[in-house]
């Protein structure tokens, strides 16, 4: 099969694309898909994406962790957001959380509609995330959360990361991943200089969250890739 890669850069694309033989990388680095990967690395059995805050309410009687976050900032009532800080060995092995955030969990809705297949990507996961397409004989499309539909930097620039990875392993790049990929090489030197171009960037500072942002950026601390089974994220088992 000759495979190809497709970026999509915001959600409110995806249905340009055709996506059921697909493995869909769903990528909201600041901040839902870096603390999805980081949870399921320290041993949370499972993560309930939902649309609505409301909707995490309805699993409060199951004894599951609920995580809301809207526009960047944790909803009044709620046991956390989406800072990868509150995704602790401590606070969440052997748990299930229930989370809903501004961007991602949007895409992953989106995504799991049609896609043959929808994982978690973060540059906590990137080699592992990259070795696993590599080693699947399917077209993979990288899905960019963006922000609120709108198209950003952080997530493309991930998106590219992982076109560079797997430039040998492909035959087919559309025009976004080329745009995506050289974009990731103007910035992977120093990625936290770059984004404080980034209209989140300045929004994640001004609710004094920097030590996310840095976090975030980090290369390859997870070995974990989450993937959507049934309604929920679980740790991915390869087979050999």
């Amino acid at each position: 099969m000759s495979k190809k890669i497709e970026v999509c850069l915001t959600p409110a694309l995806i249905d340009l694309y055709d996506i059921e033989q697909s493995i869909v990388v769903v990528i909201d680095i600041l901040r839902a898909t870096s603390s999805i990967t980081f949870g399921i690395e320290n041993g949370a059995e499972a993560i309930i994406p939902v649309s609505l805050v409301e909707e995490c309410l309805a699993y409060q009687e199951k004894g599951y962790l609920l995580a809301a976050e809207r526009n960047g900032e944790v909803v009044e009532g709620y046991d956390f957001g989406n800072s990868p800080f509150s995704y602790t060995k401590e606070k969440v092995a052997g748990k299930t959380i229930v989370l809903t955030t501004t961007n991602g969990t949007k895409a992953l809705h989106l995504a799991n509609k049609r896609a043959y297949q929808v994982v978690i990507g973060s540059f906590l996961n990137l080699d592992s995330l990259s070795d696993y397409l590599a080693s699947q004989d399917k077209n993979v499309l990288l899905l960019c959360a963006g922000w609120k539909d709108q198209f950003n930097l952080e997530d493309t620039l991930f998106a590219g990361a992982v076109v560079n990875k797997l430039r040998k392993n492909f035959e087919h790049f559309d025009d976004s991943s080329v745009a995506a990929e050289d974009l990731y090489m103007l910035a992977k030197d120093d990625l936290r200089k770059y984004l404080h171009k980034s209209s989140h960037s300045h929004r994640l500072a001004q609710l004094n969250i920097e030590e996310d942002v840095v976090f975030c950026l980090q290369l390859n601390v997870c070995k974990a890739i989450p993937v959507l089974e049934g309604e929920r994220l679980v740790k991915l088992n390869p087979k050999p």
